[in-house]
């Protein structure tokens, strides 16, 4: 029997097949969300087919936004709990999980893999991937271009919480003929700055994880580092923490 745990996000799904054992990841993919959830859904089952993964060899846990587009899940489990089983799985510690996702921010404290307490962003998406894409969309940049150029420049302050704001802010010093690296360096700071807004509002943590797609950027975990004054860790399959939870979860 393998495991698979899939989830949908509102930007990005990801999948994982574990093996018997519970102890290996034997397949992976991450694809864009689309529009439809429910399209989305049936390309996973799809791919999964095209591994020979089925209702009889197979059981299915489903999370994200999307959790309800799986039909064919045997279970749907919250993404807060996934978060906290997968992380547990890659690096098993007491520690306080920080998830950027695509509409918002989750700051998870978590013990043995179990959910103690929990905290999102508000309903604005300042400070998620969506806020990044927006702004990096405005600079006519890629998401991977706008963290490059962003460790070159110097910050410029972008202080709106609100995402319609602080893109009227990018375009005010686009006109105003400020350099492309130091608006891509002000994004990225005031993200990280807000992040860990959100994380000190629950007690410091000695050790905090990042998961989800911000997982494999190196300038947001040193950011992170310097704004919550401690060590950030992350895995190199950070972003499929909440589709490995999933994959445990039953």
């Amino acid at each position: 029997m393998n495991f698979v745990g899939i989830d949908i996000g509102s930007t990005g799904s990801k999948i994982v097949v574990l093996n018997e054992e519970k102890d290996k990841i034997i397949h992976k993919k991450l694809m864009p969300s689309g529009w439809n959830s429910k399209e989305t859904g049936e390309k996973i089952k799809n791919w999964l087919e095209s591994l020979g993964l089925n209702e009889m060899n197979s059981k299915v846990v489903a999370t994200g936004y999307g959790r309800i587009s799986v039909p064919y899940a045997n279970k749907i489990v919250t993404e807060i709990t996934c978060h906290a089983k997968g992380v547990d799985f890659l690096f098993p510690k007491d520690l306080t999980i920080i998830d950027i996702g695509g509409q918002d921010t989750k700051v998870i404290v978590s013990q043995k893999g179990k959910v103690l307490d929990f905290i999102m962003n508000d309903k604005c998406s300042a400070g998620t991937g969506k806020f990044l894409e927006i702004m990096a969309n405005r600079l006519g940049l890629s998401l991977e271009e706008i963290f490059e150029i962003a460790k070159i420049g110097n910050e410029v302050s972008i202080s709106s919480t609100c995402t319609v704001f602080a893109e009227s802010e990018v375009i005010s010093l686009m006109g105003n003929g400020t350099k492309k690296e130091d608006i891509a360096t002000g994004v990225v700071v005031s993200i990280a700055k807000k992040v860990a807004s959100l994380a000190g509002k629950k007690p410091k943590s000695d050790i905090y994880f990042l998961s989800g797609g911000f997982s494999n950027s190196e300038y947001i975990i040193e950011l992170l580092e310097k704004y919550l004054n401690s060590k950030v860790y992350t895995d190199k399959d950070g972003q499929f923490a909440g589709a490995i939870g999933a994959s445990l979860s039953i």
